[in-house]
């Protein structure tokens, strides 16, 4: 037995003496390494070196050089700290010597290539299976997976790493920001608000108003058209309301079902895309600041969704388009058999859905009402006006605006720059829920009860949103982590693609993906935290000044969502191209087959027309009339005449 012992406590003795001696060695180096938590190969890295106040006056004195693998390395000190920057290039031992002293340690870092595998893998199940939530979360675990696996660990304990640092890691950093949590709210807020001002007939009230003026095919295509414009805050709303109240009208002046549908669906997206205050705004400033952090990009997110505004020209040409197609009375392909078989009353495609077969309409409003147009209209005043005061509230600089030597627009634009949009929307949007809130209990329209239920209905409306967003915010941060960014600009200034013609590639890129997955919020969250950074890093690498970058900068993120609105306009899987079938009545497919030859038309132009022009720094006053001319050309030209 005491043998035993001695053979068991024999080797536990010797690899405590290794262990001690190490540690002890180890005391003795005045310096210690810290590096990042991910390393990818072909990127400048961050390194801190914490030296003893002993080395670190010997450094300060004589401005001792530091080696890694024998290659001296410029540094900076910063807070009794050395940091310094170093590209690793493969798996390696990295040696750190400061004077007689060094510290070794094993390197195994991501590959550069891999990086892309995260969004192209979300993009690839996004096309496979049509759903963009579990395409992101693959996305993510491909990502997690990725790091993990080259931290030392076996691929079985990494697996479970990846998995878990899904939620535990990214999904909270993505909620644990200010910005972001401010954007759910604001979402849910708009959400609420919408549903209760279309449940206590608010929204009613504003579109009876209008139709009155509806007498003709041509103006009652137009009342549509415009009511389409007039509620600009919400997409879904847009094609509910506008759908379903301007039906029995549009059916009185022969109107067809898919023309209807056609109006609905492509004012619903477009105005929502480009109007300043829409449920649409939070996502975009998300991922705009997204990329700003990234490339450091000081300007505010909201002061670039305002200098984007001018070239998204798609959401804008579409809006132009209809007018064209409606002042003129022309349509081509099917629209226009749809068209007359309509005017000759023989609505073939028009096909009434019975109502217990419609999906529950959250937006419908109560029974025994009588609408009244201001339920709805001083709520959607309050959060126009309110978040423009909010705006000039947080970012009021008396200097500037008191200063006579900047003109006005200058002074506004100082002002949204530096306001903080986030509280703004905020506090505008809560005012609005309030004041529908007391319009309706006040009248005496709904319940406490039932306007509670209202509101919480409201909020799930949003939940989708939310869910995505969340997601794309930690696939954003996967990216980042990778250095994702860096290997699209290095593979786009290897082949030579011109920053100028970024913008069109982006924008049929996105086009393709929304139609694939019927979703343009899904779009945009893929693929902003890509090309934003990408796009910058490539027009710096041609020479471009910091001025030449910023406007290819805003023409991609104006390209990016035109496309993804474009690819949503097409697609027979998109959420609201199915809601404006159903609001309208219309067959689904006849839909999609009368609206296509239209959204393409459009797209075309943009594309030729105003895209890659202003990427060449054309001004907006020689592209917007080129534009309206070009589509105004293509329903004079390709249209034919429908009579009254």
């Amino acid at each position: 037995m005491i043998q035993l012992i001695r053979k068991m406590l024999l080797p536990l003795l010797v690899l405590n003496f290794i262990i001690s001696f190490s540690s002890h060695a180890e005391d003795k180096n005045p310096f210690s390494v810290e590096y990042p938590s991910i390393i990818v190969t072909q990127v400048n890295h961050s390194i801190t070196i914490k030296p003893d106040a002993e080395l670190l006056k010997q450094i300060q004195s004589d401005s001792t050089q530091v080696f890694i693998n024998g290659a001296s390395i410029p540094y900076k000190i910063e807070e009794s700290k050395l940091k310094l920057d170093y590209k690793f290039t493969k798996k390696e031992l990295v040696q750190v010597q400061i004077k007689e002293y060094s510290i070794s340690e094993e390197i195994n870092p991501i590959p550069l290539w891999l990086s892309i595998l995260p969004p192209l893998i979300a993009i690839l199940m996004a096309l496979l299976f049509k759903e963009v939530l579990s395409a992101l979360f693959i996305g993510l675990f491909t990502g997690t997976l990725i790091i993990y696996s080259y931290k030392g660990a076996s691929i079985f304990i990494a697996f479970f790493q990846a998995i878990f640092a899904i939620s535990d890691t990214y999904i909270i950093n993505s909620v644990n920001d200010s910005g972001h949590i401010s954007i759910i709210v604001f979402s849910m807020l708009i959400g609420a608000m919408v549903t209760l001002i279309s449940r206590n007939g608010g929204m009613q009230g504003i579109v009876n108003i209008l139709s009155r003026y509806a007498n003709t095919a041509r103006s009652g295509q137009f009342v549509t058209w415009l009511l389409g414009v007039l509620i600009f805050f919400d997409d879904y709303a847009n094609t509910l309301v506008v759908g379903n109240t301007m039906r029995p009208v549009t059916d009185r002046l022969k109107i067809s079902r898919e023309k209807l549908a056609y109006i609905v669906d492509s004012t619903a997206a477009p105005v929502a895309s480009v109007a300043m205050i829409t449920t649409w705004i939070g996502i975009e400033l998300s991922y705009i600041q997204s990329a700003t952090v990234q490339i450091g990009v000081t300007e505010s997110p909201y002061s670039i969704f305002l200098n984007s505004l001018p070239s998204r020209f798609y959401p804008f040409f579409m809006l132009a388009f209809m007018l064209f197609i409606i002042y003129k009375g022309k349509d081509f392909g099917p629209m226009y058999k749809a068209e007359k078989n309509a005017r000759n009353l023989q609505p073939e495609s028009a096909i009434e859905v019975d109502s217990e077969d419609k999906a529950e309409n959250e937006l419908e409003m109560a029974k025994n009402i009588n609408p009244r147009w201001y339920n709805a209209g001083i709520p959607i005043l309050i959060v126009i006006f309110g978040t423009l005061a909010g705006l000039f509230y947080t970012g009021w600089d008396s200097n500037v605006w008191n200063d006579t030597t900047i003109v006005f627009s200058k002074k506004l634009s100082h002002v949204i720059g530096a306001s903080d949009s986030y509280l703004a929307l905020l506090w505008s949007s809560l005012s609005a829920v309030l004041a529908a809130v007391l319009l309706t209990i006040g009248q005496k329209i709904l319940t406490l009860h039932e306007v509670s239920d209202s509101l919480l209905k409201g909020f799930k409306t949003m939940l989708t949103a939310i869910l995505i967003l969340i997601l794309a915010w930690a696939l954003a941060d996967i990216t980042k982590d990778l250095h994702t960014a860096d290997f699209i600009s290095n593979a786009l200034i290897s082949i030579n693609v011109s920053p100028q013609i970024l913008p069109a590639l982006t924008f049929i890129l996105s086009a393709l993906i929304a139609f694939s997955t019927g979703s343009s919020w899904g779009t945009m969250a893929i693929l902003y935290p890509l090309i934003l950074p990408a796009s910058w890093y490539l027009s710096h690498s041609v020479g471009l000044s910091d001025e030449e970058s910023m406007n290819i900068f805003y023409v991609v993120v104006s390209a990016i969502l035109a496309g993804s609105v474009l690819g949503d306009h097409c697609s027979p899987i998109s959420d609201t191209t199915i809601l404006s079938s159903l609001a309208s009545s219309c067959n689904h497919i006849e839909h999609v087959r009368t609206q296509l030859p239209y959204a393409l038309s459009v797209g075309g132009v943009s594309i030729f027309v105003g895209l890659i022009p202003a990427a060449y720094g054309v001004s907006n006053w020689i592209i917007f009339p080129a534009g309206m001319i070009s589509l105004y050309a293509i329903v004079h030209f390709f249209g034919k005449k429908l009579e009254e």
